[in-house]
């Protein structure tokens, strides 16, 4: 009997931790792509939307029209392959989602530029780019459900939490490697050809993540879902089948939880390299330096956090980091200004700016999950996410650059985190202080 039961721990252990890793990995490919997107968005500028070849202001706003576009073709990829998800499984909708992403971010890599093919150039990448929007649409959704499907009682906010964290290893990823190109490599050769690099290695990592997903089970809380749709009992829980209005009403209220790390992410961990660049001549290099010490603050609060609210709550860690992003963005702002400051400062300043995000971003996927049955849970969390990221991420950089030059004031970027901060702290504050205690609703 002993060997038995310690034969099904074991078993469920692995299935856990095969659920963690290859719910991650996808989600790491992902934000790997989107991040060296952001990290060359002046290179990209002048390959594909610029006839001179030029990475002026008007071709960088085009760029970010593209980026932003992209974003708006989640929401779309999550209602789509969430329903799939919902109707079929995680698995294999998971897997589908994975080829498209990796498949469209290999593409880009090898698309020619407008010197050689002209219009068609930044008319091609825009269509990669609504590709990668669709399948990032259909991740998010079903890589939190597999994490927190599978997660044991009480571990769900850390579980969710490498959701987040595979986001920050993917930014930082993208931002080494951009930042090893950038030492290895002269500008010209950079601007060449060296930015197709990090798009193409994006071709291995799919393997290896393919690999991966094909030897993920499906969740128990599909599974048991399923199981009484199909063959319901009497002694059977009956399986929570929400109205529309009451799933609309639940992803609203996601999007104004989520749209202060939406904007606070983005505008930190990826606008922040090329804002440095043109806004305060940085050079390439010192951007990427100070987008790595963001990201690398965001990754080390996000577990942390997580693992917190399995403990405290989600409320009240959410609300103590939206806080914290809320009220010095525009102290921390001047600081990079201030040419006065010393680089140390600076350094500090982004670092916090990144751990302040991360305690947001750590209990986010869990608080999200705790929302929506199993029936909706792919698709509900989904559409909260992609949508509140469509507008406060998507939009950030398109945003932020295109105030920045009708306006001159270079304190853009601190005003938009606080005004969506301020919306999210309102919205956290109707979180239950018990819903983490809770189980998953089927």
């Amino acid at each position: 009997m002993g060997i038995t039961v310690q034969t099904r721990n074991d078993g469920a252990q692995l299935k856990r931790r095969r659920g963690l890793v290859a719910g991650s990995v996808g989600n790491f490919i992902e934000w790997y792509e989107f991040g060296v997107y952001g990290f060359f968005a002046t290179i990209i500028a002048s390959n594909f939307f610029s006839a001179d070849g030029s990475g002026d202001l008007e071709s960088l706003i085009k760029t970010y029209a593209s980026f932003a576009l992209a974003f708006f073709f989640r929401p779309v990829g999550a209602a789509l392959f969430g329903r799939l998800g919902d109707r079929i499984g995680r698995r294999p909708t998971l897997v589908i989602v994975l080829l498209l992403m990796s498949g469209a971010t290999t593409l880009i890599g090898v698309l020619p530029t407008y010197e050689s093919v002209g219009i068609l150039a930044p008319l091609l990448l825009t269509v990669l780019r609504i590709l990668q929007g669709l399948s990032a649409g259909g991740e998010f959704g079903g890589a939190v459900s597999v994490m927190t499907e599978f997660a044991p009682p009480g571990r769900r906010g850390l579980y969710g939490s490498w959701q987040s964290f595979t986001v920050a290893l993917g930014l930082l990823a993208g931002a080494g490697i951009a930042a090893l190109l950038a030492t290895v490599l002269d500008s010209g050769q950079l601007n060449d050809w060296g930015w197709r690099i990090p798009f193409l290695l994006a071709l291995p990592m799919g393997l290896v993540a393919l690999w991966l997903r094909l030897r993920l089970e499906e969740t128990p809380s599909f599974e048991r879902a399923r199981a009484v749709q199909s063959e319901p009992t009497v002694d059977a829980t009956p399986v929570v089948q929400p109205t529309v209005g009451e799933t609309a009403r639940a992803i609203l209220l996601g999007i104004g939880r989520l749209m202060g790390w939406s904007a606070a992410g983005y505008t930190f961990l990826v606008v922040m390299p090329t804002y440095l660049q043109s806004s305060l001549n940085a050079t390439f290099h010192q951007a990427l330096v100070a987008s790595v010490l963001a990201n690398a603050g965001f990754a080390v609060t996000i577990p942390l956090a997580g693992g917190l609210s399995d403990r405290i709550g989600r409320r009240a860690v959410m609300l103590t980091g939206t806080v914290l992003i809320l009220v010095p963005a525009l102290p921390l702002l001047n600081v990079l200004q201030n040419e006065q400051t010393s680089l140390t400062a600076k350094g500090f300043a982004v670092f916090a700016a990144g751990a302040a995000v991360g305690l947001v971003a750590g209990p986010g996927p869990a608080m999200l999950s705790e929302m929506f049955p199993t029936s909706v849970r792919y698709t509900g969390l989904g559409l909260a996410y992609s949508l509140s990221n469509a507008v406060f991420s998507g939009c950030a950089g398109l945003i932020i650059t295109w105030l920045i030059k009708e306006t001159s004031n270079l304190d853009i970027p601190a005003y938009f985190v606080m005004a969506t901060c301020a919306v999210s702290a309102i919205a956290l504050s109707t979180l239950r202080g018990n819903a983490h205690k809770r189980a998953l609703v089927d």
